[in-house]
């Protein structure tokens, strides 16, 4: 046995074997797990979703499930629980994409370089074939020295005979060259195991100071540069191609991340993502469910019902059935607001996932992201935040760091308007000219450019790079897509209903007490003195607060020159974000981080709009 223990608990009966699966990421490993144990894991065409052990039965013995991984290694987490799972396996099934062989055959050569018996399936075969790509998967096998079966495993297609074939494991053929440094560091400690020897001379700190070894050999480079040599004359004996057979998928892959090509596209799948989210659902679906449904049938019913028994104008009757209240404003949020935005956003996020569309976005538009500290991933919250800021935010969850996510989460609160709101600065802004126009997406763009940039200069540590693998194209299972939906739109809207009950609660003593009313007071030096601008926009500020397209309703209906109305538009538009998007803020967020953002855009918003009214003014 390794020095290393395996991070969970499993319990492996005494003579039972330890089958362990292992794999680069969405290279379909869950439907090995799946077909031998009988057990639905989580099936996703995005890199980096296994993050658990799963483990379960297969005859006597135990199947374990490692997150998919690149390398043995302690580079992250996931690479560490791998890396005590192998270590501590009997037998190693290791998963291959064919389509992606020379990158997956590192993890397969470091498992054979570790001493352990190994079945090699070569999965995806369909698609390396459909791509004019021919693997002589026999010859791979005898220069493996282990067994290679070919599989197309979601059609299950030889997962009988990798089932059959996993008693048949044996150790492979190591690397040329690698023995000596092990037997070399082993002459040095011989109480340490095979497999330990070869962790340790690459580095790997964990497993050098379990051993006992203080001072870690340094031997990494020459070792990777050896293996990595030995698998590029593997390919050149197995590999042969016919590219003229290539498929469209294949070809299309390829438009999709050159910038000639991959601009048009992406535009185009945004374009459709931002009419079916922010148009078909934000504005058409949900003026049905949170306008009528809720606002015509639900809400009087409630307030009929509650106020026959609690005055409307009491403090209880204010929290729960008057303008924030807890069974008017809450229900209509989360019910007519939120839901249908939420499973809109998972719906298409996952089939954006299983399609394997969503890592060539990201691909394309990295390099034009980074200068703000985000990658490529932040250009899906940023279009979907013209829908929706309150679902953009939710989005944020798939950038790789939490100081992507409080950038991202910045950006989107100050500087995107929502649809409900772009509606409302369109009318206003074609009544002032195309010169205001032009000032005002100049402004906007200069403040998200320059808040983004100083917010990855001061905030501490990195962001992440944009590591991701290029999945081939598919078209996205249903019942996948269905799954996933469901789960997430549940988890989230469950996590989210207290915290708008929170603030429900709080916007209704304030409301009762007349404090929003000192609040609309206490505004009106900064919107008549600072801004410039008519008294009364001071309450189309406060309503923006509780939607934004109220906010910028307010501002429409208040006689403005044409400068005072530039002014307006480009501060409510950097102002805080609505009470929907403020919560999610707070769920999402620390509560530090969430009230810094808040009072970030309020005073962005302000500080903006006068230097604009003085300079034009």
């Amino acid at each position: 046995m390794s020095c290393c223990d395996i991070g969970v608990k499993v319990d492996i009966p005494e003579g039972s074997k330890a089958i362990v699966l292992a794999g680069n990421p969405n290279v379909g490993k869950s439907v090995f797990f799946n077909y031998l144990t009988g057990i639905y894991a989580d099936v996703s065409n995005f890199p980096g979703t296994t993050v658990d052990i799963n483990h379960g039965k297969y005859n006597n013995d135990i199947i374990l499930d490692t997150p998919g991984v690149y390398g043995v290694s302690s580079f992250n987490d996931e690479e560490r629980v791998a890396r005590d799972v192998i270590l501590n396996a009997d037998i190693v099934l290791n998963v291959v994409d064919s389509l992606h062989i020379e990158r997956d055959l590192f993890l397969t050569q470091q498992i054979i370089d570790m001493g352990k018996p190994v079945v090699v399936a070569l999965n995806m075969m369909d698609e390396t074939e459909a791509n004019g790509i021919y693997i002589d998967v026999e010859r791979l096998s005898r220069i493996l020295g282990v067994k290679v079966i070919p599989t197309v495993a979601i059609k299950g297609k030889g997962l009988r005979e990798v089932a059959e074939s996993l008693y048949d494991a044996r150790r492979g053929n190591k690397t040329t060259g690698i023995d000596n440094y092990i037997m070399d560091f082993m002459r040095k400690y011989p109480d340490i195991s095979e497999e330990d020897a070869l962790m340790i001379l690459e580095d790997d700190p964990y497993v050098a100071e379990k051993a006992g070894v203080d001072e870690l050999p340094g031997f990494m480079d020459e070792i990777y540069k050896l293996r990595r040599n030995h698998i590029n004359n593997i390919l050149k004996d197995v590999i042969s191609e016919d590219l003229s057979k290539a498929s469209f998928a294949s070809k299309l892959s390829s438009w999709m991340i050159r910038p000639v090509t991959g601009i048009p596209i992406l535009l185009a799948v945004l374009g459709l993502m931002y009419y079916l989210l922010g148009v078909g659902i934000a504005q058409k679906l949900v003026d049905i469910t949170e306008g009528y449904f809720m606002g015509q049938i639900v809400s009087p019913f409630i307030t009929d019902i509650v106020s026959r028994f609690i005055s409307q104008d009491s403090l209880v009757g204010t929290i729960l059935i008057g303008e924030f209240g807890i069974l008017t404003m809450t229900l209509n949020y989360v019910i007519g607001l939120l839901l249908p935005l939420v499973i809109g956003f998972y719906l298409f996020l996952s089939i954006l996932e299983d399609s394997g569309y969503l890592p060539r976005i990201a691909t394309l538009v990295d390099r034009a992201l980074t200068s703000i500290g985000l990658n490529g991933k932040a250009v899906i919250p940023m279009i979907l935040g013209f829908g929706c800021v309150t679902m953009a935010t939710i989005t944020t969850r798939i950038l790789g760091t939490r100081r992507e996510r409080v950038i991202a989460t910045m950006l989107l609160g100050l500087a995107i308007p929502c649809s409900a709101q772009l509606g409302v600065i369109a009318g206003m802004i074609s009544r002032v000219g195309p010169t205001y126009f032009f000032v005002y997406v100049f402004v906007i763009f200069a403040v998200f450019a320059l808040v983004g940039y100083l917010l990855n200069k001061v905030l501490p540590g990195e962001s992440s790079d944009l590591l991701l693998d290029l999945p081939t194209l598919r078209v996205p299972e249903p019942v996948n897509v269905f799954k996933k939906t469901m789960a997430k739109s549940k988890m989230f809207i469950t996590e989210a209903t207290p915290l708008f009950a929170y603030g429900a609660i709080g916007l209704s003593i304030l409301k009762y007490f007349h404090i929003l009313d000192y609040i609309i007071e206490f505004v009106k030096p900064l919107t008549v003195g600072w801004l410039q601008l008519p008294k009364e926009t001071a309450t189309a500020f406060i309503m923006g607060f509780v939607r934004r397209d109220f906010g910028a309703a307010g501002l429409y209906t208040i006689p403005m020159t044409p400068k005072q109305a530039l002014v307006a538009l480009i501060t409510m538009t950097l102002f805080v974000p609505c009470i929907a998007a403020t919560m999610v803020i707070f769920k999402e967020r620390s509560r530090n981080e969430s009230i810094a953002i808040w009072f970030g855009s309020f005073i962005i918003a302000f500080l903006v709009g006068g230097i604009v009214s003085q300079v034009i003014i």
